[in-house]
């Protein structure tokens, strides 16, 4: 099952395989997109679907240093030159919007952005930048009820942009600590007004979100990732994880999403997604299921012959290895990441890996 087609709703692809989002850190000034990210994608487009690098929508998610933004037509352009070369080899494209919100450092961001969250509690740990070097997260300031509804139409206004650039759908970042599942997690959203307090109220920005984009491009061309149970940027399970994701996923199976993209960061010493949690999740989206979190070849193929997914995402193999779908159908040696060379500036570690 993992080599044959499948319709992605109105996508055709053509294999199962899906390359997760990875940050690379190559965008270059204003954080844009450039030539060496095009050649980057390309070379994937063998994939079934590319999921990009997280993006941010906002000047104020733009986190990490060199992340890639999508808010205005400078990066429209650029990023049109990425979907042109994954769709001249036939492959399909949707990027991933990621607003950092509080994981961040106000030296990654430009002049008049600022660092929100949920709250105004810092995220713990630090992160790097290129001026300062490695610095603790700035404190975040507590979003408004202004600030929310500028997010939710930044995210609506970098959906259409996104189409604009010819991808071929979005996915919404709700997962690894990023700013939805800021909102989202419980250990994180100390917040008592209508979002916060409440699964239900937890979920409102996410589900706002949702609509905000469906409306502006098509419910069958806007995707979620999730990461229940994940720990990345101070998360971590809470007393109502699994009925909160139930709820929430039940609400976007009646919006008809894309896709739902659960990860589960066990493979990197995180607590496993319960498979009963992932059974459930499953069963409350009516449409294409996604799975995430350490596959290779086989373990792939027993999940989409046991039904636990329709597709399965994989994110290292696909970084060391641009021509992953061919390697895995001849049972062919994989190229080894190289950790030194995830967010480094050029092409080392970035397109040089070899194909067969």
């Amino acid at each position: 099952m993992l080599f044959e087609p499948f319709s992605l709703r109105a996508v055709r692809l053509a294999n199962r395989a899906v390359m997760s989002p990875l940050t690379r850190s190559r965008a270059v000034e204003s954080n844009t997109p450039n030539s060496l990210m095009a050649t980057y994608y390309g070379q994937r487009a063998t994939a079934g679907l590319i999921i990009t690098e997280g993006t941010s929508p906002s000047p104020n998610g733009l986190g990490y240093a060199r992340i890639p933004g999508l808010f205005n037509q400078n990066h429209v352009a650029r990023w049109k030159a990425v979907t042109e070369a994954v769709h001249a080899k036939g492959g399909k494209i949707v990027v991933q919007l990621m607003h950092t919100g509080r994981v961040s450092h106000q030296a990654n961001l430009p002049a008049g952005a600022e660092v929100l969250g949920p709250t105004s509690v810092a995220c713990p740990g630090e992160m790097w930048t290129d001026s300062q070097g490695s610095q603790p997260h700035t404190p975040p300031r507590a979003m408004t009820g202004a600030d929310i509804a500028a997010a939710i139409d930044e995210y609506a206004v970098a959906a259409r942009l996104a189409i604009q650039a010819g991808f071929d759908g979005v996915e919404l970042h709700a997962a690894n600590g990023y700013l939805l599942e800021q909102f989202l997690n419980a250990n994180v959203n100390t917040r008592t007004d209508a979002y916060g307090g409440t699964p239900e109220a937890r979920n409102r920005l996410t589900l706002e979100v949702a609509r905000a984009v469906a409306q502006e491009i098509g419910a069958g061309r806007a995707g979620i990732r999730l990461s229940p149970y994940g720990v990345f940027n101070a998360t971590g399970g809470f007393a109502e994880t699994d009925q909160q994701y139930i709820a929430l996923v039940k609400e976007l199976s009646a919006l008809g999403l894309m896709y739902v993209h659960v990860l589960d960061h066990s493979p990197l010493g995180a607590p496993p997604v319960p498979a009963q949690l992932k059974a459930d999740l499953r069963a409350a989206f009516s449409g294409p299921f996604i799975l995430a979190g350490g596959y290779n070849k086989d373990s792939a193929q027993q999940a989409l012959d046991a039904g636990r997914a329709d597709l399965i995402a994989m994110g290292r193999p696909f970084l060391a290895n641009p021509d992953l779908v061919a390697r895995m159908r001849r049972d062919q040696p994989l190229n080894a990441p190289d950790p030194g060379t995830f967010y480094t500036p050029g092409e080392q570690g970035y397109t040089d890996y070899p194909a067969l």
